[in-house]
Order: structure tokens, then sequence, then C-alpha cells
């Protein structure tokens, strides 16, 4: 089974806006970029495509040896539908589309089962952080709030095998300050940024209690 990896990345500087007032603006660009260099990481082997429409963020694909699908103003859903058409035409047999701020990426490949469509929610079931879909019956993306509902009714309809994903760590997302507090996250943060974090004053309580 040819499997292919997809991940749409935003401008870094634009990313991880709900960290504004906990991170600096140079902060929250270089945590978006070491999260998108962990997973594009985790995808090495098999073939793997970035949708971006920022020449940075394609600069940066490109040194890590993804191929870039650009889709200038598409958005999110818009360039995730784009990027999976593109994809198709290389006669692979699943797609996995991953985001770019999962800071425990390690089982992204581990997703895809022939024949199968798989999902990967948030740890507030609410979101999809990872699906993977047979090339021939690809998922139409739906992001933004409530997406794993739509993403798993959609699925129920074109599949007959789904399976719904319970993954500690690709469950984990990284987008308010109380997921940098997270013990998961925590203890995979780099260095500068863990330092960081130990020095700010105590606005974002450490011990948040997550689901």
């Amino acid at each position: 089974m040819l499997v292919a990896v997809l991940v749409p990345v935003k401008r870094f500087s634009a990313a991880k806006g709900r960290l504004v007032g906990t991170l600096t603006d140079d902060e929250r660009a270089r945590v978006a970029r070491w999260m998108a260099t962990g997973v594009i990481g985790a995808a090495r082997g098999v073939p793997t495509f970035v949708a971006c429409d920022d020449d940075e963020v394609a600069a940066w694909a490109e040194s890590h040896g993804a191929q870039v699908i650009w889709g200038e103003g598409l958005g999110l859903n818009g360039a995730v539908d784009d990027g999976i058409e593109q994809i198709v035409k290389h006669d692979v047999d699943h797609i996995i589309v991953a985001h770019a701020d999962l800071p425990r990426p390690a089982n992204i490949t581990a997703v895809a089962r022939e024949g199968c469509v798989t999902l990967v929610s948030d740890r507030r079931r609410d979101g999809t952080n990872v699906m993977a879909f047979p090339a021939s019956s690809p998922l139409q993306a739906s992001y933004g709030g409530g997406s794993f509902g739509r993403h798993l009714a959609q699925a129920l309809d074109l599949a007959r095998s789904v399976e719904v994903r319970a993954d500690p760590d690709l469950s984990l997302d990284l987008d308010t300050p109380a997921d940098l507090f997270h013990p998961l996250v925590r203890e995979v943060l780099p260095q500068w940024l863990r330092t960081n974090l130990d020095n700010l004053p105590r606005r974002t309580p450490p011990h948040t209690p997550f689901p």
C-alpha cells in the first residue's frame, strides 16, 4: 500500500494566535516551525506534501524533503481539498492528512489501514487532528469547530470500514496556553521553550485539569 501524507502549514509568523500574550511573536513562530518540522519528520519514508501559500513555508518544506502544493487564498479546507486532488494524481493508495501543530507526531503513518477510513480527534472530541482514507474515496475537508463529528458522519456514509482511533499522542495539539502545560506536551517541548515557560508569571495554571 503506497501511502502519502499531506500537511497544511500556515505562515509561521501568523500561527498560534491563541498564544498571543503567553509567547512572543518570535516564540510563536519558532514553536509553530518546531511542531511542523516534527510532523514532517514523523512522515519520513513516505511521500510527503505540504499545502501552503507562503514562500518561507514552501522553502522550509522543500528543505525537509516535502513536495509543495501551492494553494494561495484557498483557506484551510480549500487547501486540503486541493492538496488531496493533486496527490491522487501520484497514484497513491492511501492519504493521511495531519495538522502541523502536533507536538507528539511519531505515530502518524501508523493510522493508515488498507480500505479503512481512520480518524483521530483532538482530546476534546471536537477537532480532527489526523485523518486517513483510501485515495479512491477521499473525505472532503470540513475543518473548523466540530470538525470531528462532520468528518465522522462523512466517513460513515462513504466507507464500509471506519476506525476512530484513540491515540494519546496524536490527540494532543497545541492551541491554548493551557496546552503548553499538559504533561505529555511539556516533556517534549524544546528546552528554550520549557525554560521560558518556567520564567512566566503564573497567569496560566500549570495544573489545569485535562480530560
